[in-house]
């Protein structure tokens, strides 16, 4: 099992990575958020998931072990494969993420490409138990109500995810989460 990679940054494509480690490159599909701290010819070092198939080895890469942790927690609800999982953990925060499981709120997930309301329910109910909420309805419903506000001022629902994704989890109050979610956005 490959479970961490340190190396240069080969190339970046989409949604994945070559790393170079020791001239072997190795395509990882990884997150937005790791994608974004990446740059060519920089040194870069990602926790991964190898996942066997029968007609394919595929590694996922992770910023950091806490996300493979959740996405290894994903990938034991039957019916949720990697790419998935890696899809979910791309939606939010994996605080907002927990929280969203914690307090059942299923159609949180259904924003996700693929994932459906019987599959969103699913992972709540099977990960429910599993996962430790920080504070189960401040972040979740801040951040609820910042992104139904970025979508009346006509913000796509992925544009005023990924800014929400970018709102240090240290800001709670819905307000503040939108105020800085828009400064972001102002910002590109």
């Amino acid at each position: 099992m490959i479970g961490h990679l340190k190396g240069e940054v080969f190339a970046v494509r989409g949604g994945s990575v070559i790393l170079s480690v020791q001239g072997v490159g190795y395509a990882i599909a990884i997150t937005r958020e790791a994608l974004e701290g990446l740059k060519v010819g920089a040194e870069a070092a990602l926790w991964t998931h190898l996942a066997v198939r029968e007609d394919a080895l595929d590694l996922y890469g992770f910023a950091n072990e806490e996300e493979l942790r959740f996405f290894e927690l994903l990938l034991t609800v039957p019916g949720i494969g990697p790419k998935s999982a890696l899809a979910v953990i791309d939606i939010a925060s994996l605080e907002t993420l927990r929280n969203a499981v914690a307090s059942g709120n299923a159609s949180y997930l259904t924003n996700v490409s693929g994932i459906g309301k019987k599959t969103a329910e699913k992972i709540v109910l099977e990960l429910r138990d599993k996962v430790g909420a920080v504070d189960a309805r401040a972040s979740l419903t801040g951040d609820e109500e910042a992104l139904q506000a970025m979508r009346a001022l006509g913000y796509t629902q992925s544009e005023a995810r990924e800014a929400l994704r970018k709102v240090p989890s240290a800001i709670e109050t819905s307000s503040d989460r939108l105020r800085e979610a828009l400064r972001i956005l102002g910002s590109r």
